[in-house]
């Protein structure tokens, strides 16, 4: 059963200027659960209609979609959840509302198809860019023990409670509150009957009840809310999010992201992660295997000229044999800034971006792309005294920093032999940066020509540039 279309029957998908708070909400619900959708939404009938005739585009987009491994279509619901084309759960299943997000964007942005290679890189680097201007950070929550996704651009103050954390805007219109609740106390029962008790104030308009679950929506006069709550061995944890009424339209995909990221019990479960996986074409051995599969992450590199390779020396200091997907590559020269360029017959097509000569600020929004276990990943980012602030993963040494327009930034000088990880996962941390400046310079005295403009696409568009360096 479709996880997106399953709730289809009973709350159809409205206009993106007509979208309502309890359409998005119900619509995440559902699809987390496809069982109890088909339970509520169709009661009996007498008899069993014909069933509708067949749509070509949708089968088409359908197979099309299901072709493409797990981490790329959930990357590409959460792309489309951030662009404000999607509004349910990311599970990676195909249904009407996939298939309408996908319509939606393409038909706004008048681009490639969104299930094409170019189409998806552009639609990657797209729901990136949003999710890195809303900084949208995914990370253990100390108050409550769960892992929390925070949009901290709009919820920039933080307030440490007794058990869990409140963040609100600073007009404090938006506030989003984690809470926990040990074993012995609040129980689901109790939460659940204190949030659907009858105010003068208060409507609700979708409350669910589960016993390991409770999702409840209301509104007021001028505000919307959204809480949910989970059961464990750990106790309750759950989370409360409520705005002003005339925010929904920028609000609701927060709700939506918050939704998604939200793991109540990280101990027992991977959590969700920080970064969009980018369709990648990785270099092949002779058996159809992923040459770097079988050995361990070194760093990562862009090509930069026809079998050259730009990266870090960090990541080359204890690889005496680096290879670059089924072929070795060979280091040409290296200088005191700390970056080699290899000679690797195995690159893809080179992608030189134009370089940021501008000086880089707090607001800027980077994103970082790193090869990843399932293809490239875009991680956000933020610029610190010179460095960046993202969520990347062993083997990012090397790595190309881009801002938003696809201007190059610097490569990711080092990266830690050991990372700190809290719940399982690896939190945002600060990466030294090789500075843009140091890049022209190194490449011009290898007779490398700098890029002159941005490329179209913004940072999506390097993606298929950039390999993973690995090590014999």
């Amino acid at each position: 059963m479709d996880s997106d279309a399953s709730e289809r029957g009973r709350f159809p998908v409205a206009s993106r200027a007509r979208r309502g708070q309890a359409a998005v909400l119900l619509a995440l619900l559902f699809a987390s659960d496809p069982a109890a959708a088909q339970t509520q939404q169709r009661p009996a009938r007498p008899a069993t209609p014909a069933p509708a005739p067949a749509d070509p585009a949708f089968e088409a987009a359908r197979a099309t979609f299901e072709a493409l491994p797990e981490p790329e279509r959930k990357a590409i619901q959460d792309a489309l959840v951030w662009t404000g084309d999607f509004n349910a759960v990311v599970s990676g299943g195909f249904g009407r509302r996939t298939f309408e997000a996908l319509n939606a964007y393409r038909t706004r942005t008048k681009g490639a198809d969104p299930l094409d290679p170019r189409g998806r890189t552009a639609l990657l680097g797209a729901g990136a860019a949003a999710r890195n201007a809303a900084r949208f950070r995914i990370a253990p929550d100390p108050g409550s023990g769960a892992v929390m996704g925070v949009p901290e651009r709009l919820l920039s103050k933080r307030t440490t409670l007794v058990a869990g954390t409140r963040w609100q805007s600073q007009d404090g219109r938006v506030t989003l509150e984690s809470r926990a609740y040990p074993p012995g106390g609040e129980t689901l029962d109790t939460l659940f009957e204190k949030a659907v008790a009858p105010l003068p104030s208060r409507k609700v308009t979708y409350k669910l009840k589960r016993p390991d679950v409770v999702v409840i929506t209301a509104e007021t006069g001028a505000g919307l809310s959204y809480i949910r709550y989970a059961a464990g061995p750990a106790g309750v944890r759950g989370f409360l999010f409520g705005y002003d009424k005339s925010l929904a339209p920028e609000v609701d995909r927060l709700v939506i992201a918050v939704a998604n990221a939200f793991v109540p019990f990280p101990e027992a479960a991977a959590p969700a992660s920080p970064v969009a996986a980018i369709p990648s074409a990785p270099a092949r051995s002779e058996t159809g295997a992923t040459a770097a599969q079988d050995l361990p992450a070194a760093g990562a590199g862009l090509t930069v000229a026809p079998g050259r390779v730009l990266t870090a020396s960090a990541a080359l200091e204890t690889c005496a044999a680096p290879r670059i997907g089924a072929e070795p590559a060979r280091m040409l020269a290296a200088d005191s800034s700390g970056l080699t360029l290899l000679d690797a017959s195995g690159a893809p097509a080179p992608i030189r971006p134009a370089v940021r000569r501008d000086p880089v600020g707090v607001e800027d929004n980077l994103i970082a792309l790193a090869p990843g276990p399932d293809g490239n990943v875009a991680a956000p980012g933020s610029a610190v005294a010179g460095d960046v602030v993202a969520a990347l993963q062993t083997g990012s040494a090397g790595a190309p920093v881009l801002d938003r327009s696809g201007r190059l930034v610097g490569l990711v000088a080092r990266y830690p032999a050991a990372p700190r990880r809290v719940a399982g996962i690896v939190p945002p941390a600060r990466l030294p940066l090789i500075p843009s400046e140091k890049i022209t310079a190194f490449l011009a005295g290898q007779g490398i020509a700098e890029a002159k403009t941005p490329l179209d696409g913004g940072p999506g568009a390097v993606a298929s540039a950039v390999v993973g360096i690995a090590c014999r």
